[in-house]
């Protein structure tokens, strides 16, 4: 057991002298002074019900993607199906999606029908691989 702690300190030693070796103005870059004034929060997005431009709700974000550079490139929504059960995933651009306000509430708007989210390409998420792949005829 000794061990593993001489262990565990070596590294923590390791990771701060290799932090304290960064230059000041490195240090500084990593970190804001300021937050964004136009920007949203994920749970903005994340969990919530998407509605068409009739007020009708056609799904639920079930996720969110980034791309390499660490910007919001798509959106997985869960449509169809009753309680989660049914439902199928389906792959959005991320710009297709706006928040709306009406009566003091916050809500997701995409110019889209269920009908054509529901007749596109479904995706299942590989736990494996860790990544959103096509569904197949069986699984969709």
């Amino acid at each position: 057991m000794k061990l593993h702690t001489l262990a565990a300190s070596t590294v923590l030693a390791a990771a701060l002298l290799s932090s304290a070796a960064l230059p000041a103005a490195a240090k500084e870059e990593m970190l804001l002074t300021t937050v964004p004034n136009s920007g949203v929060t994920v749970s903005e997005y994340y969990k919530q019900s998407v509605y068409d431009t009739k007020d009708n709700k056609i799904g639920d974000v079930n996720d969110v993607l980034l791309d390499k550079d660490g910007q919001v490139s798509a959106v997985i929504l869960g449509v169809g199906g009753f309680l989660g059960i049914g439902e199928k995933d389906v792959a959005v651009p991320f710009n297709a999606i706006k928040i709306t306000e009406k009566d003091g509430n916050r809500y997701l708007v995409m110019d889209a029908s269920k009908e054509a989210l529901q007749s596109a390409t479904g995706y299942t998420y590989d736990r494996t691989k860790r990544v959103w792949m096509p569904a197949t005829k069986q699984s969709g």
